[in-house]
């Protein structure tokens, strides 16, 4: 029984890890669309409207799109292009700079700014006029890589005073991550900062909902019992209503964002296009319709298993490496890391009564990917002592253990303790119980913070201490990095009192979450970036681990924090007249029996 051969499976196939991608790029994709005449994937961008609007205005600004490869800048450019009335004939010319009259307005869009030769970046001149209201009847739409925007304008001979400016306006804009400034008529989108977690879902949603899926409902291989299609396999479990699995992609993707690692949106659709087709055996690792029946054969079925794609595993090592949704999405350990019970399950959950209930709900009901042949049987030898290849088994324990991360669902989240099988056990509570709670304007439970505190006063003062109700500032007398500080400067409440506090809170941009520690109202409080790793660092040691086992870089930033700490302390001391005082006497520290700290007062003569 063959399959029929889809066009929208090869079409989807391009998006994949695949040597010639060219769905990759906007510039080819519509020719592509054309022969295989199949309807694209088409993501409604953040930014779309709000643009055309700006260029049907009275008085228009110009525009610079910008961010890392991948981030949808030329689609913008042609969208925007088209919505204003340009023909797609004359777009897929593929001109470097193309210009169209809207209202009364000559606009100029530029593809791609570092492909500018040396004659035709002068036209920068004119938008820099155009920019500083000069050139009024003038405005620009242009797309550039983030690495290579000003580069370009330094590149321009002779700059004028308005290009110098220009670039100047360009600079402060990029780093300070603002859109427009006064006195200037631009406005610069850096795509870099859409959200990539909030993107994948939409993206999953137009490539499930594509009718060229339609084409399979009358494919024999999708209409037999005996026989299994693990692309429509893996689209099922995608389309689950409330699927687990876009869920906890969304949950890994919002940690890298925090964490600022940012995904582009090519990087999300080669994720998903690998998710549904991969397997390691077929041509470029994506499966063709041509394929199926022939992995049915030889019993193969379960390595195009959607859990293992959504890492990369079917892709070489080297492959997976130079893929960066795959870097990315790997550093959390997802199947290396593991926990007793998950194991337990796995392993003996056949034969053991203590386990078999979860067993049969995580892996016997799931028959393509959790209970199939080869694993059960693999499993079997293993427990026998009867494996050729212990390694294997190993791998498709990894396998399972990748697919539980996707599939143990929210009742068992605890029980099984889920963010066990990552390397962030921490991981779960800091995205929800911290950092979506502050995101909401709620007020995040005192248990979070007192411990973080209690990890801090362990890494500050190099003691086992148990206080989590005040942050001990300590020195050894003269030198602020020591490991072991026993000269007592300060404790700052966790409660507030007068103007003294220490609490999570967000940045300015709502995304960047901080632990602020203050000393008085009129002095500007000191912040730590509380990104995943850093979080999970003082955990850690709060819950026992030695400071300088799980990260060299994180006990070093917290030392720099407490630096930043001490100096705002002085500063505080000066204002009240008190460093002359603290100068004349010293605090050791003294741990009690219940590790809490105490000190002892000595006059300095």
């Amino acid at each position: 029984m063959s399959a029929i051969r889809s066009n929208w499976v090869n079409f989807l196939r391009q998006y994949g890890p695949i040597p010639q991608n060219d769905n990759m790029y906007d510039e080819t994709i519509q020719s592509i669309l054309r022969k295989k005449k199949v309807t694209p994937i088409k993501i409604d961008m953040e930014y779309l409207e709000e643009l055309v609007e700006n260029f049907k205005s009275v008085n228009p600004y110009s525009v610079i799109l910008t961010g890392t490869a991948g981030d949808g800048k030329t689609y913008y450019c042609r969208e925007i292009w088209k919505k204003l009335g340009g023909s797609e004939a004359k777009w897929a010319e593929n001109n470097k700079i193309e210009e169209l009259m809207v209202n009364d307005y000559k606009m100029i869009f530029i593809k791609d700014l570092s492909e500018l030769l040396e004659d035709e970046r002068e036209i920068l001149s004119t938008m820099a006029d155009s920019i500083m209201g000069l050139e009024n009847n003038t405005v620009f739409l242009v797309a550039a890589n983030d690495g290579q925007l000003l580069e370009t304008w330094k590149m321009i001979k002779q700059p004028t005073y308005n290009v110098i400016d220009t670039k100047k306006c360009i600079e402060d804009l990029l780093v300070e991550g603002k859109k427009e400034q006064t006195g200037f008529l631009i406005k610069l989108y850096n795509l870099s900062k859409t959200n990539s977690a909030n993107l994948l879902p939409k993206i999953i949603k137009k490539v499930l909902n594509n009718p060229g899926w339609e084409e399979c409902n009358n494919c024999p291989l999708n209409n037999s019992n005996e026989t299994l299609c693990p692309i429509i396999e893996n689209k099922k479990r995608l389309e689950e209503e409330n699927s687990l699995i876009t869920k906890r992609l969304v949950d890994l993707l919002t940690l890298c964002e925090i964490n600022e690692i940012h995904m582009p949106l090519r990087q999300l659709l080669l994720l998903v296009s690998n998710m549904l087709l991969g397997h390691p055996n077929a041509r470029d690792k994506l499966l063709k319709c041509s394929d199926i029946s022939k992995i049915n054969e030889n019993n193969t079925t379960y390595l195009a298993s959607i859990y293992r794609n959504i890492f990369g595993e079917n892709l070489s090592e080297r492959k997976r490496n130079s893929t960066d949704i795959f870097v990315t999405l790997n550093k959390f350990g997802i199947g290396s890391e593991t926990n007793t019970l998950v194991d337990n399950v796995l392993i003996f959950g056949e034969d053991d009564q203590e386990y078999y209930e979860l067993y049969e709900q995580l892996v016997l009901l799931d028959k393509q990917y959790g209970a199939d042949n080869v694993f059960i049987s693999e499993k079997k030898a293993y427990l026998e002592g009867d494996v050729e290849d212990k390694d294997n088994f190993l791998e498709m324990l990894k396998s399972q253990r990748q697919r539980l991360f996707f599939v143990i669902p929210e009742k068992l989240v605890d029980r099984l303790n889920l963010w066990n099988l990552t390397t962030f056990q921490y991981a779960g509570e800091f995205l929800d119980q911290v950092y979506r709670v502050l995101k909401e304007n709620q007020r995040v439970k005192p248990q979070y913070l007192t411990r973080l505190v209690r990890g801090l006063n362990r890494i500050t003062t190099g003691l086992l201490v148990q206080n989590n109700d005040q942050l001990i500032l300590s020195t050894s007398g003269n030198y602020s990095q020591a490991k072991i500080s026993r000269v007592l400067e300060e404790m700052v409440s966790v409660s507030p009192k007068r103007g003294e506090y220490i609490k999570f809170d967000m940045g300015e941009d709502n995304q960047r979450l901080n632990l602020t520690v203050s000393f008085a109202s009129d002095l500007e409080p000191v912040r730590l970036n509380l990104q995943l790793v850093r979080y999970e660092f003082i955990s850690r040691v709060a819950e026992g681990a030695l400071p300088g086992s799980f990260s060299r870089e994180c006990y070093e930033d917290i030392l720099a924090f407490k630096s930043r700490l001490l100096k705002k302390l002085d500063d505080r001391r000066i204002a009240d007249g008190e460093l002359e005082e603290a100068q004349t006497s010293l605090k050791l520290l003294k741990v009690n029996d219940k590790g809490i700290v105490e000190h002892k007062t000595l006059e300095v003569f």
